[in-house]
Parts: C-alpha cells; structure tokens; sequence
C-alpha cells in the first residue's frame, strides 16, 4: 500500500521548464529523505537532488546547481523539482525514493544508498 507516485514529465524545447512532483500514498513523509533520480537511456541511473525530512538540507548534482531547486510540502505529502533552463542532456525517467531517518538533516543523493521506497518514474524529453 506504501507508494511513491512522479507526476509532471512531458516534451520540452531547450531551455524551457517542468515541475515535477512526488506524491506520497500509504503513508506521510515527515520523517522520509527524499531523494531524486534519472537514468537516460544506456546510462546508469544518477543522483540528481535530494532534500532531508526538515527540509533544512538539500544537495544537487553539479550539472543541474542553479537550474533545479527541490522542495517538499509535508502537509500536501509531497516533494517537487522545479526545474528550469533545461538541456537535452538532462533527457530521461525521473524517479523520487524515500527512505525513513529520524535524522532531520540527513540527505541522500547517491542511488546505491538503500533507499527504501521507489517510484515507478516519468519521463522527461528535452528537445527541440
């Protein structure tokens, strides 16, 4: 019953902007590091974001610092990436995962980290 549900993939040209969401059934994310994903075709998957349960930290990738930002709305039992300015590299499925910690400041971006729950992805094209 526990799930972790990505909206918001679609086609966009370079340049342009999705938000994608992350929306948690079964249970509540108060105390669950989000982290997300992506894996481009042929590419190992990669940590791309990852924000802890307090929201007090949040890491990036270097290739997407000062384009991505992540967040998450407890009550709405939900996280976001905003992404802007996007490149046809940033191309593939987007997945969030979640793994509970009552540590409030921990984050974890790497994919081989243990995280416990995964969503099924989206897909995110960039291209013109």
């Amino acid at each position: 019953q526990l799930q972790l549900v990505e909206s918001g993939g679609g086609l966009v040209q370079p340049g342009g902007s999705l938000r994608l969401s992350c929306a948690a059934s079964g249970f509540t994310l108060d105390y669950y590091v989000i982290g997300w994903f992506r894996q481009a075709p042929g590419k190992e998957r990669q940590g791309v974001s990852c924000i802890s349960t307090s929201g007090i930290t949040t890491n990036y990738v270097d290739s997407v610092k000062g384009r991505f930002t992540i967040s998450r709305d407890n009550a709405k039992n939900t996280v976001y990436l905003q992404m802007n300015s996007l490149k046809p590299e940033d191309t593939g499925v987007y997945y969030c995962a979640a793994v509970f910690t009552t540590n409030r400041r921990l984050c974890i971006m790497s994919p081989f980290s243990g995280m416990e729950y995964w969503g099924k992805g989206t897909l995110v094209t960039v291209s013109s």
